[in-house]
Formats: structure tokens, sequence, C-alpha cells
């Protein structure tokens, strides 16, 4: 991991270090600290990267944490001053000795920092700094061969979880327009729970999938409900996170059962073209805005709406192209029409996709790593809005 641009963030800002408290599902707390807790400990990082966390956690912090040093609350008189001033002031007084310890009178902190303690931390002379910056986000951007391992690795569970939703449709026969499979209708729960058990089979958890049929799939986000209906656009959006790792895959497919309306077909071959185009331009040193361009041309040339050319737009191509991913599901850098550049080792998803509730939506989405010269796709499974029962 190369903290040189966290390093010279400090000295440009005359800062002593970086503080983090939060608990291990916190991203930039995992990234710094290589370490995970279901309760909130604090990071340190001065150009050495040191923990302080209670003395449930101390062991196995001390055998696990990507750290130079793991300290405890009892070190620090943790008990003594809870005691005295209450667990409130007296946590801020721990944290506050910690620092002093190491010779840390001035942190920057993130946007997200707890404002109870970094008003505790002032009022005991400790100079507290937001960081507006967001420079470990910044830093996570770029990721290292490892971390695309990882995500590769996640993308790899979330096809084989996108494969077993199809085979479920694919499965399924059609019974007054909608889908049934085994003597049950198919049901958008139905459908995110196979994918889910797929997921957990393999060691990955989600919190939410979407399947969205219909009207539900007009709205990018709707995660849908009910029962699927045939010849309508389904949406299959999975956004899996490793157990063990904690990086993120993202994939979504759109799927028709039957025979799709001119409608759909066509914005379906429109939008893979869009997503073609999207990934011709992606490389080191292009601006995000240029790829979302590139999408929202196509779009626009054929005489469908855009957020470009009209911010009020409700139907058409109502989101930006792609984001960031890796510990956290949406991080830098975005693919949309601020300036952005891209650099090597950005992972991000590219996904255009059309909505409208008259209509439904169609999106595809990849997961891509940026390159010198390109980009490498982490995405395999194929493109088709046909459900192919033995793919």
């Amino acid at each position: 991991m190369d903290l040189s641009e966290l390093d010279s963030f400090l000295d440009r800002t005359d800062l002593d270090g970086y503080l983090i408290e939060a608990d291990g599902e916190d991203p930039s707390q995992r990234y710094l600290s290589g370490f995970t807790a279901p309760d909130p400990f604090v990071t340190l990082y001065t150009g050495e990267t040191r923990l302080l966390t209670s003395a449930l956690e101390y062991g196995r912090a001390k055998r696990t944490a990507r750290a130079d040093g793991v300290e405890r609350h009892a070190e620090f008189d943790h008990k003594a001053f809870v005691a005295e001033y209450g667990p409130t002031e007296g946590k801020h007084r721990t944290i506050a000795a910690f620092l002093d310890a190491h010779d840390v009178e001035r942190v920057a902190v993130p946007e997200d920092f707890p404002i109870g303690t970094a008003d505790g931390l002032r009022e005991l002379g400790v100079a507290v700094q937001t960081d507006t910056d967001a420079i470990v986000e910044s830093i996570r951007a770029t990721k290292t061969d490892r971390e695309i391992d990882h995500i590769r690795a996640a993308q790899s569970a979330n096809e084989a979880a996108m494969a077993r939703a199809e085979e479920l449709l694919g499965a399924a026969s059609v019974d007054g327009g909608r889908l049934v499979y085994e003597g049950e209708p198919l049901t958008s729960e139905r459908l995110k729970e196979a994918i889910e058990i797929d997921l957990l089979r393999n060691g990955y958890a989600l919190d939410e999938t979407i399947v969205a049929c219909g009207a539900d799939a007009a709205d990018p986000h709707d995660r849908g409900s009910g029962p699927l209906e045939a010849g309508e656009p389904i949406i299959v959006d999975i956004f899996p996170r490793s157990k063990e790792t904690g990086y993120y895959g993202d994939l979504t497919r759109t799927f028709c059962v039957g025979e799709p309306s001119e409608t759909v077909q066509s914005w379906y071959d429109l939008t893979l073209e869009a997503q073609r185009a999207a990934l011709e331009v992606i490389e080191a040193g292009v601006s995000g805005s240029e790829v979302h361009d590139a999408v929202c041309d196509i779009y626009e040339d054929a005489g469908l709406p855009t957020l470009r050319a009209d911010g009020d737009a409700e139907t058409g191509f109502i989101h930006t192209t792609g984001h960031g991913i890796g510990l956290d599901i949406h991080e830098y850098p975005r693919l949309s029409e601020q300036e952005i550049e891209l650099e090597a080792g950005n992972v991000v998803t590219v996904e255009p996709g059309l909505y409208d509730p008259t209509v439904g939506g169609v999106r595809i989405e990849d997961l891509v790593v940026v390159t010198e010269d390109g980009h490498e796709n982490l995405t395999s499974y194929e493109k088709e809005l046909p459900v192919d029962p033995d793919r």
C-alpha cells in the first residue's frame, strides 16, 4: 500500500497525523488499519499506523491488523478517566492521551468523523481539522494488484449468482402473462433469495439486490417486488461484498422472458452501443466526463432524453455512467459530467441505461480496471436480452 500521498497531505497541511474513529465496516478505517471490528476503534496515521482498541479486540488486532502498533485503552488510564469524568469525556481523554503519547497535537479527520469526539478533543487542546479533500478516499481509488484480484474474485462470484438468476428465469413457464417456477409465481423476492443463497455459499453477502420488472425497472434504484412478467424487461443488479476481504463486485444485466416489445429491444441495442462507446474511451488520462459524454452522445443522437441535455429529465438516461468500486460500493472516481481524470488502477462500473414507466427500464453494467492504454474488463457475462436457460 502506497501512502505517500497521505504523507504529502500531512506535510502540506502542517498536521501531525490522520485520525479515524469508526468500526471496521467503514471503508477508510478498514483500508488504513487492515482490521475490522463491530465496534468503533481508533486508527492514527503519522507515517506509521497505530490502533487504539478495547481489551476485547486487542488480541485479535495484534494478530491480524496491518498496523505498526496496537495499544489498548487500559494503557492510557481509561478506567480512571471514565470513573472521574463519565464514559463520554473519559473516552475523549483516553484518545487525547493516546495522541499525546505519540507527540500528536494536530490531526486531520474525515468528514464523517464523530462530531462529539472532535469537540471533546478540541476541548482537551487537540487541533482537529476536517479533511475536505477526502484524501484517504482519493488514495483508495487507485487499486493495487492485490485489491484488483479481490474485486476480480467478487465479480466472478457475482457472475455465478447472475447465472443462477438466469437459470430460474429460463426454467420458468408463463401463466396468464406471469412467470411460474415449480408451480409457484416467480417473484422478485424469490429470485433475490436464490441469488443471495448462491452468494452466501461462495463467501459473499449483500444487503440488497435489484430484481425489478416492468414499471419498477423504470426507477434505477427500485429494488423490485412482486410477480415477474413475461415480455417485460427485468433488470437484475447484484453488488455483493466478500466476507473475507470486504471488496465488492457489481454487475447488471437486463433479461426478457418471451418476446420483448420493439421499444425494449431497441433500447437494449442502443444501451449496448452506448456501453461499447464508453469502453472505447476509457484509459488513463481521460476524464470521466469524456466517458459519460460518449454515452450521452449515443442516446441524444437517437432522440432520447439525458440529464446532460435536460437537467429536469425524468425519463431516458437519468443517472451517471458509472462509479468507482472497492471497499465501498460507490467510490471515486465518477464517470459523470464532473471533470475527474482517470488513473491506471481505478476500478469503475460502466452502466448506461434507459428508463420510462410506460416502457420499463434497461441497464447493462460491466466492471473494468483502467490501464495506461485502455482497460481490462473484469466482467465476462454474456449480454443478451432474451433469457438463455442453457447459458
